[in-house]
């Protein structure tokens, strides 16, 4: 399944990265969903290229009742970012793969920030897809809206945390 989303935030690059890989902003992000940051780890500087692993559990109460009859009351999720380091005007590129235990979900996407003067456009772009004979379509199409619903809730949270600072 296609998952794709865009948004535009007033902050430059630099700040949209700052803020993407705080862990007090990720700790908020999961609390507002009703889950939990179980770790996060940032290896290498962020102001070059740098990998951020973020092991979050998230509770299943939106996920149809089918689905959580067999994932139970909580998934915990472990997304990668390989980020790129920045090009001469700031953007970047960031590989996100999303995993979840127990489940034979997978997310590949790419996350760009495109610097515009002093704002950011936030454009993802990716794929979901279930290893399960027969029903790993219908996983993926139901985990599709729910997961490009989380991506896109990070960018319109990161700006109303920056605007708080």
């Amino acid at each position: 399944m296609a998952l794709n989303a865009s948004t535009t935030l007033p902050y430059d690059a630099a700040t949209v990265t700052g803020v993407f890989t705080d862990e007090a902003f990720l700790k908020h992000v999961s609390e507002h969903v009703g889950g939990t940051l179980k770790s996060v780890t940032v290896d290498g500087d962020t102001a070059a290229a740098f990998t951020l692993t973020a092991v979050r559990t998230l509770p299943t109460k939106r996920l149809p009742e089918m689905a959580r009859k067999f994932v139970g009351e909580s998934l915990t999720v472990t997304q990668t970012e390989q980020w790129a380091a920045p090009l001469p005007d700031g953007s970047r590129v960031a590989k996100i793969t999303m995993t979840v235990a127990g489940v034979p979900l997978t997310v590949d996407a790419e996350q760009r920030l495109v610097a515009a003067d002093a704002v950011t456009r936030v454009e993802l772009n990716g794929t979901v897809s279930s290893s399960i004979p027969f029903m790993g379509s219908k996983i993926a199409s139901a985990a599709e809206p729910m997961i490009g619903k989380a991506l896109n809730l990070q960018a319109s949270e990161a700006s109303k945390w920056l605007e708080r600072r």
